[in-house]
């Protein structure tokens, strides 16, 4: 299968959340085999307007980021040039969607569209008209769902696909040093370290270690507050890590805690839990991270920090694992397979196998 992503940044330009996800699909249907294609601004030095780079074709739409409204203009030309089966573009910018839309009626290819909401739902009317033509829409978890259908997309044309985790990464990965409770993610003021913090606090006449991984801006008032509390002994922040090394120590803790106030999707608890981890998740309205727990026995929900404490109690008391089968569900290959099944029923709605 021809398909050609529309994505006017890449992970190339810039290492966002959104850039990532969109790689790990491209990625992933190359080694597949498919016939892959990135329209993109260049993001390598010279003239040639095409790069190939690990089976992918890239193709420099524009020159530079600087270059959005060429971008758009030339988009639907290139395009129709590929012959695509399929055209799989990224919602940010709004202009690439219709500009896509335009592509896609030209050369009768299905559109889909990927919405990762990391910057939220702009409501503005060319979004809104941007979410009224493609064939299907693609979100990481049902919070994301539920910003989209509020810009009044029917719900049929939606598709939850979540992040991707690699499990035999997991089990080829060997555990760390042993920690009771860990926590990871980028430390800015979202972050709510100081809610785990604070739970901990509460439970520090009982024996316990806490690994903190990740950096941010709010990495020293989080390190500041955890000696405020006197927990500082027991508290280790450990920095950037490797995706290796979050593995092992993801395998050799107990309970994964997760807080944060804003998640579209809580990559290094899926990860956490695909590693054998319990799951303690704090409620919150703009957080997805609820979803992996819900209905799970290794899964906890709460909201507030006297729920949390007891969760923590709780989770230790179940058995110590270092990886968990129920989540193969969520793993790379599969993920994939998801994709591929979801271009091939809405090539089929209409009429093109």
């Amino acid at each position: 299968m021809r398909i050609a992503f529309v994505s006017f940044e890449t992970v190339h330009h810039r290492e966002t959340e959104t850039n990532v996800r969109l790689q790990r699909v491209i990625s992933g249907l190359s080694a597949r085999g498919h016939d892959v294609h990135v329209l993109c601004a260049r993001f390598w030095t010279g003239e040639e307007r095409r790069l190939e780079r690990d089976d992918v074709v890239y193709h420099g739409v524009a020159p530079d980021l600087e270059s959005r409204r060429s971008f758009c203009l030339r988009l639907p030309s290139v395009l129709r040039s590929i012959g695509p089966d399929v055209i799989h573009a990224s919602a940010q910018p709004a202009g690439q969607v219709l500009a896509a839309s335009g592509a896609s009626t030209l050369t009768r290819a299905p559109l889909v569209v990927e919405w990762y909401g990391e910057e939220g739902v702009d409501d503005g009317r060319l979004r809104q008209w941007a979410t009224g033509r493609p064939d299907r829409i693609v979100t990481p978890s049902r919070l994301v769902q539920t910003w989209v259908r509020e810009l009044g997309v029917d719900g049929d044309r939606i598709e939850v696909i979540p992040n991707p985790v690699e499990m035999d990464r997991i089990r080829e990965t060997p555990p760390g040093d042993a920690a009771d409770v860990v926590y990871a993610r980028r430390l800015d003021e979202e972050a709510n370290v100081e809610s785990l913090l604070l739970a901990l606090a509460e439970l520090r006449d009982r024996e316990w270690s806490a690994t903190i991984l990740g950096d941010g801006p709010e990495r020293e008032t989080y390190e500041g507050l955890a000696r405020d509390l006197r927990i500082d002994d027991r508290v280790t922040f450990v920095g950037e890590t490797t995706r290796d090394e979050r593995i092992a120590a993801y395998r050799s803790a107990h309970v994964f805690v997760q807080t944060a106030r804003h998640s579209v999707f809580p990559t290094e608890l899926l990860w956490a839990l695909a590693s054998g981890c319990v799951g303690v998740v704090e409620y919150h309205v703009d957080s997805s991270a609820h979803e992996l727990v819900e209905g799970r026995e290794r899964g906890f929900r709460v909201t507030n920090e006297d729920e949390l404490v007891d969760a923590i109690v709780e989770a230790g008391d179940l058995e110590h694992r270092t990886d968990d089968e129920r989540f193969a569900e969520f793993d790379r290959d599969r993920v994939i397979e998801r994709y591929v099944e979801s271009y091939r029923e809405i090539q089929d709605e209409r009429g093109l196998f």
